[in-house]
């Protein structure tokens, strides 16, 4: 723009939203200057349209050095403006660096490759990619807490790799950096932990960006749509679903099927039946497709099957009040539910138990609920063991001597 980014950026408003780091108040006076759209302004600073929304309005802050960087330089702003509060580092919330050491092996190689002697070589990263998988199956079991000080060790092994990596090598640590992070945004996100869990989902967007690695940055941005929709923000949902499936179209089948899934649950949550179903048919359509083509699907989409879909279904089903449907889906998904899937059990199970207690059905809510419970409260925590206080309280607004059963087994277990 010229001459133009010299007057903006002297415009007293904008010169002090952005001495302050005050971001919402830089989005809205520059939109309002420049007469740009949310749309414009994401395409600029790499953010999607809810994200910057987000942003403007207050609700959420810019706490990511790599998002701070990316406003600075995608609007122009002079660096001599940027003052040091707000140019300051914030750390990502929750990373805490404590765990159990690699083999006498491994260990050497790492640590050489850390501190500089030895390059980075692809036995150490193939050995980080295993490890990584593993965790996340183990997560599957044993739940989120007992992993988080480890993965975030990990992670810090793996940042470290990248001085002492070249060429691809390079571009491979950067991928395997978003897949950790992406990991431990999941957990956080699993333990109730929503403001630690976007900026760990921002910094993993931002490192895939980084990498080229379009399934991973779709990825992030469906789960956000899934955290979304765990609040009860449906539109938001299905709008992050639809920025996944846009802004990385080049993606497997199993990651678009993804994203398809959650924008259907978002329209579900926001009582839109048709959108919602005609959704579910194009997710399970893309799902039977990759199938055909497992080894065309990135590590973290191993759960994504037939199986997760019909439980999906069930979700679904639920938002629309079809107890029913909702109860034939999740029963079937459940009984091909391997038994290496402990939490996804345990939140199914409460599910299960919540839909049954909608149809008016009480003693067989009450079995679900009780086969649920001890997973629940042991790795369930929030979210399975919260369902089940809910299915208790349907139970009971409904008269149910089930619902007083229920609160008493809840009760040994707290």
């Amino acid at each position: 723009m010229g001459d133009f980014d010299t007057d903006l950026w002297s415009h007293p408003r904008l010169l002090a939203a952005v001495s302050e780091g005050d971001w919402g108040a830089v989005f809205r006076t520059y939109r309002r200057l420049t007469g740009a759209s949310q749309m414009k302004l994401g395409e600029l600073v790499g953010l999607v349209q809810p994200d910057v929304s987000e942003i403007e309005r207050g609700r959420r802050r810019v706490t990511s050095v790599e998002v701070r960087q990316r406003i600075v330089a995608g609007l122009g702003i002079p660096p001599e403006r940027v003052s040091a509060a707000g140019a300051e580092a914030l750390p990502v919330p929750g990373l805490a660096f404590a765990g159990t050491a690699p083999d006498e092996d491994l260990l050497a190689r790492v640590t050489n490759a850390v501190d500089g002697s030895h390059r980075v070589d692809s036995a150490t990263l193939d050995w980080l990619d295993r490890l990584l998988a593993e965790h996340r199956r183990a997560e599957d079991f044993i739940g989120s807490r007992p992993l988080v000080e480890v993965m975030s060790q990990q992670l810090r092994t793996v940042v470290n790799l990248y001085a002492g990596a070249r060429g691809p090598l390079a571009e491979r640590v950067v991928r395997l950096a978003a897949e950790h992070a992406q990991f431990l945004a999941w957990m956080a996100q699993d333990q109730g932990q929503s403001a630690d869990a976007l900026a760990w989902y921002d910094r993993s967007h931002e490192w895939a960006l980084e990498a080229g690695d379009a399934d991973m940055a779709a990825t992030t941005l469906s789960m956000k749509a899934h955290m979304a929709w765990s609040g009860g923000r449906g539109r938001r949902c299905v709008r992050l679903a639809e920025a996944a499936r846009w802004s990385a179209p080049d993606t497997s089948l199993g990651v678009q099927g993804m994203a398809a899934q959650m924008e259907a649950r978002g329209h579900a949550l926001s009582h839109a039946p048709d959108d919602a179903r005609r959704l579910l048919d194009e997710a399970q359509d893309l799902i039977g497709r990759a199938a055909e083509r497992p080894e065309d699907e990135p590590p973290w989409m191993y759960f994504y099957d037939e199986t997760w879909f019909t439980l999906q279904r069930g979700m679904a089903a639920m938002h629309l009040g079809d107890w029913q449907g909702a109860t034939q889906h999740i029963a079937s998904g459940l009984g091909a539910l391997p038994a290496g899937y402990r939490r996804d059990g345990a939140w199914y199970r409460a599910c299960l138990a919540h839909a049954h207690a909608a149809a008016g059905e009480a003693e067989q809510a009450l079995a679900a609920a009780v086969a649920s419970a001890p997973d629940a409260s042991e790795i369930g925590r929030p979210h399975a063991w919260n369902e089940l206080h809910t299915t208790a309280a349907v139970l009971l607004r409904r008269g149910a001597s089930e619902g007083r059963r229920l609160a008493e087994v809840l009760r040994t277990h707290d």
